[in-house]
């Protein structure tokens, strides 16, 4: 089959990328700016463009002729998916859109969500909010000359990415856990999340391909060893041989105030329950979830190691001054309602 995939660089279209060679019967060809080092075991063909300029992505389709399937890694504003549609309706046998769980609303009526669930996240949380109307624009498009499938994982890790926390992705935070330091957790630390490493999810995007059962359909492809944040936390010391970490607890619409560049996500995303309901991507993808959390861990910390990419966590200041701020903030309102 001849596959395309918008992006290809990216840590799950890597390991998509890797995957369809492997299998040694597509022809694989990546659309990207070409600024980023391909990390795959041979080479791959390449067209250098802009997917934002949406004339000369246009033409550029144009001339590739036609594709068996798009897989859409990195489509992530109402205007990218439109320009998509124009491009490759009539000339592609299967769109692969990449969206996100994020797209539901929060919290979620029921659990665990389905793909069934409501889908109107807050104007507040643009990633989502765009990622939702990139949604409605290509399941209105979907038809017999531009059948499309939605894929919507959750927070996916591997090598190339650090280990998630309520400060997102900062890899100051595996410093921190090895150095036992204090890890600040957003609220109590007792909302579920659920991680996914990128082996798993990449092998459900692969099955995906030239399979006309998903055409027109949604799927999870998420994490299912669900886990607290304090556990979540707590399994990343013990996979890294460090000591049982100290942790911080801190509302999150307040550390979401205190530090809105590091902890917004906390307030939009990570405070609330993340269960999904992975079936459909189990009877049509042959999905499996094989990796466990502190195994993905381990591995994705040593490739950050190998590739001296973790960050020394003496330069984050304001990580120690926020801890500093709020135990003071504490000690002083048991004091004021102990008078």
């Amino acid at each position: 089959m001849r596959v395309l995939l918008i992006g290809g660089t990216g840590l799950i279209s890597t390991a998509i990328t890797r995957l369809l060679l492997e299998q040694g019967k597509h022809d694989v060809i990546l659309y990207n700016r070409n600024k980023t080092e391909l990390r795959l075991p041979a080479p791959v063909k390449t067209i250098a463009g802009d997917r934002t300029n949406f004339p000369q992505f246009e033409e550029q389709m144009a001339a590739a002729g036609n594709f068996d399937c798009v897989i859409d890694m990195c489509c992530y504003l109402p205007a990218e998916a439109a320009s998509a549609i124009r491009a490759l309706r009539g000339r592609v046998g299967q769109y692969i859109f990449t969206s996100t769980v994020d797209v539901y609303s929060k919290p979620a009526a029921h659990y665990p969500i389905t793909e069934a669930a409501a889908r109107n996240p807050s104007p507040t949380f643009a990633y989502a909010y765009e990622k939702a109307k990139c949604e409605a624009l290509i399941l209105a498009a979907h038809s017999n000359d531009f059948p499309i499938t939605i894929i919507r994982p959750a927070y996916t890790y591997g090598e190339s990415r650090g280990i998630l926390h309520s400060f997102r992705g900062r890899t100051t935070y595996i410093d921190r856990i090895r150095k036992g330091k204090p890890i600040v957790v957003h609220g109590d630390g007792q909302s579920l999340w659920g991680s996914c490493y990128i082996d798993d999810v990449a092998r459900a995007f692969v099955h995906a391909v030239g399979n006309p059962i998903t055409h027109g359909r949604a799927y999870h492809v998420t994490g299912e060893e669900w886990l607290t944040w304090n556990q979540h936390h707590q399994q990343v010391a013990e996979a890294l041989g460090a000591p049982p970490p100290t942790l911080i607890h801190i509302p999150s619409t307040l550390l979401a105030k205190a530090a809105p560049d590091l902890a917004a996500w906390s307030e939009f995303n990570f405070q609330y329950n993340n269960i999904f309901d992975n079936s459909a991507a189990h009877r049509d993808l042959d999905f499996r979830y094989t990796i466990p959390w502190k195994e993905g861990v381990r591995r994705t910390v040593a490739w950050l190691d190998a590739h001296d990419g973790v960050e020394d966590s003496a330069n984050e200041a304001e990580y120690d001054r926020l801890i500093a701020a709020w135990q003071q903030a504490s000690e002083d309102m048991v004091q004021a309602l102990a008078e």
